[in-house]
């Protein structure tokens, strides 16, 4: 109940802020765009690094939305009376990394008909790429709530955030693009199980011990 009673609270924040959300998508569909003029008119070259510009597009947005996590508590000087009150930093924390989830999930396939269209891809299996970007947001969002908590009260938090966040999640965005090639691609050797079973390892692994390491970080 707690749980539930956090994630609609930072519902509602979202909702409230919504016009954020299409500032970022507007940003990372950009960044697409700027990634294909890097390319140049060269077809095959955009199909081939396609998934990987999908997934630096989505991790560079996602600094725009993770840096303010916590600006709503900070402004209104409400995380020292969420933490007073009898509810688990745990329950805290997870609300959060759930709705971080959900925004960048949203956001990664948001992004993937503007990729298609711009490096002219085409999706055999469409449910199967979801399904990777849920996992990458994931093992996105987890670390990353978890730092923006640590940078909140810095005044220059949307530069210290990457600089943390994104040496961390280095095999969560391997693991993203890789399987989200060779769903695209082919892939006559079958290794995008595997691929998928790492990035699943890694974000149980995040989402464990950022939730065990919150209450530290709030606590500092």
């Amino acid at each position: 109940m707690q749980l539930l009673a956090a994630v609609r609270k930072d519902v509602l924040l979202q909702w409230r802020s919504r016009t954020r959300v299409l500032a970022v998508f507007v940003f990372g569909a950009t960044v697409l765009l700027l990634f294909s003029f890097a390319v140049g008119p060269n077809a095959e070259a955009l199909r081939q690094h396609a998934t990987g510009f999908l997934w630096l597009a989505v991790l560079l947005s996602s600094t725009l939305t993770l840096s303010e996590t916590f600006q709503s508590e900070m402004e209104q000087r409400a995380l020292e009376g969420l933490l007073l009150l009898p509810v688990s930093s745990a329950a805290l924390y997870y609300a959060k990394a759930i709705v971080n989830w959900l925004q960048l999930s949203m956001l990664g396939l948001s992004l993937l008909p503007w990729m298609v269209v711009l490096y002219d891809v085409s999706l055999p299996r469409v449910q199967a790429v979801a399904g990777i970007i849920l996992l990458g947001a994931a093992g996105l969002s987890a670390p990353g709530t978890l730092y923006a908590a640590l940078v909140a009260q810095a005044r220059a938090r949307q530069t210290l955030l990457p600089l943390l966040l994104f040496p961390l999640v280095v095999p969560v965005l391997l693991g993203s693009v890789r399987a989200s090639a060779l769903l695209i691609a082919g892939d006559p050797m079958g290794q995008t199980s595997a691929w998928a079973t790492l990035l699943a390892s890694f974000d149980l692994i995040y989402w464990s011990l950022c939730g065990l390491l919150f209450d530290r970080v709030v606590e500092d």
